[in-house]
């Protein structure tokens, strides 16, 4: 048989299967991402939730957190101040602690860190102020005092004393595993003495307690006096009102950026609380300091993934508007990069938040990570920071005024390298937790 014959009695072989997925794209495939990047299908009710909160954080939070921005200390915190009237519409929201631990502990994560992500696409600030206020409550319904819980409900406003004048990311370290080799942390500035019937509170917190001016309940970590004098590496956790007799406030702290977040010094002057107001005490302190961390530093990331969102969001929607060189400048390739790697940034600071706090609330989990948690904050901080840089540059000189929130953002997302410990003394301490003692011969 000739070749031609041959060809006229072959059938074309079609090799597609077009029930295969590939087929049902364009032809020029492209996809766009979820408000919240790469996310995957949610649980239909984290899902709807999810949808009000970014609402609330963009009708809501940003223009009050902007308002407030704006102000002097002492009108954020006034009677008058919008601060009150966000304060009033999260607790709208129903997010309580009680709703929280009916929750499977993994699916409370998640929606844990959605709602500070969406709070931080809002307004950095008021998500810390937030993430503080609900400190107390949190870690008594932790170490199960569900009379604390119950004294103390969610809709007062907490504050987390720790941090001190002489001492800051310091009194994160009980441990010394951050240290200076033959370095000393000094005699701290408020001691617990716990050698009475009742427990008596001499001394100061920093002016960076977050709600420290006007929250009506505290948790506070410090020295305690057993009887050998005053011991920070087996100190202990009180929750108490802040309308004791001997507490006083120093002035709203004036700083460069989270400016709607109030923050202030807390004096305790011969301050008598009932031992029902212990919740760990020097045998637990070290326990405490852990579980405290590792909470907050992943509510930290969480935070500022949300403030690098929406700084990417509002940089994306600018370089569509923004004409220079004769075409958007969205159609530049350095444009087109630097946009890139903003928007894989707040992938990765996101993607180490939800698995670090997935784990950490997994059952399975004996421990929770705390190296885990400071992943989260370093990460997201770090990323945070660059991201609202690249988006300050991508709005060129318009990012530098007022007009614009981006230096604004920017301000806000510096501070971050520096609260909840700062970033240099996390990876110190963090890279501790990954020694393994077996391996060193102890």
């Amino acid at each position: 048989m000739t070749d031609h014959a041959l060809a006229e009695n072959t059938t074309e072989f079609d090799y597609r299967n077009l029930d295969a997925p590939p087929y049902s794209w364009p032809a020029t495939p492209k996809s766009k991402l979820t408000p919240s990047g790469a996310e995957a299908t949610l649980p239909e009710d984290i899902a709807e939730f999810q949808k009000t909160l970014r609402d609330f954080a963009v009708n809501v939070v940003r223009p009050i957190g902007i308002e407030l921005d704006r102000l002097s200390p002492e009108e954020v915190i006034a009677k008058d101040s919008r601060f009150w009237e966000f304060r009033q519409k999260y607790l709208e929201l129903g997010v309580t602690i009680e709703a929280l631990s009916q929750m499977p502990p993994r699916e409370a994560a998640l929606l844990f860190g959605i709602l500070f992500e969406e709070l931080g696409y809002g307004d950095a600030g008021l998500a810390i102020s937030v993430g503080a206020g609900i400190l107390p409550q949190w870690l008594s319904a932790k170490f199960g005092r569900a009379d604390l819980l119950e004294e103390f409900p969610d809709t007062m406003l907490g504050c987390w004393g720790i941090t001190e004048p002489d001492h800051g990311s310091d009194m994160l370290d009980p441990s010394l595993s951050a240290a200076q080799p033959g370095g000393k942390y000094g005699r701290p500035n408020i001691v617990a003495d716990l050698r009475g019937d009742d427990i008596i509170l001499n001394g100061q917190k920093a002016a960076w307690v977050s709600n420290g001016v006007i929250a009506d309940v505290c948790i506070l970590y410090c020295a305690a006096d057993s009887g050998n004098g005053p011991d920070p590496q087996n100190g202990c956790v009180l929750v108490f009102p802040m309308t004791l007799p001997g507490i006083s406030r120093g002035k709203p702290l004036d700083k460069m950026g989270q400016r709607a977040l109030n923050q202030g010094e807390i004096f305790f002057d011969n301050v008598r609380l009932p031992r029902k107001y212990l919740l760990a005490g020097p045998e637990d302190y070290q326990r405490a300091v852990y579980c405290i961390h590792a909470e907050a530093n992943a509510l930290m990331g969480a935070t500022f993934t949300g403030l690098a969102q929406a700084a990417a969001d509002m940089a994306l929607d600018y370089a569509h508007e923004r004409i220079a060189g004769g075409t958007q400048i969205i159609n530049h390739q350095s444009v087109k990069s630097r946009l890139f790697h903003m928007f894989r940034k707040v992938e990765a600071s996101r993607a180490i938040t939800r698995r670090g706090l997935d784990y950490n609330n997994d059952p399975e989990t004996a421990v929770p990570s705390l190296c885990a948690a400071m992943f989260s904050k370093t990460t997201g901080t770090q990323n945070s920071f660059e991201v609202c840089s690249d988006a300050l540059q991508i709005f060129g000189g318009n990012g530098l005024t007022k007009e614009y929130p981006m230096e604004k953002m920017l301000r806000d997302a510096r501070a971050s390298l520096i609260e909840d410990g700062c970033n240099e003394v996390l990876a110190i301490k963090g890279g501790s937790y990954l020694i393994d003692d077996e391996k060193l011969g102890k």
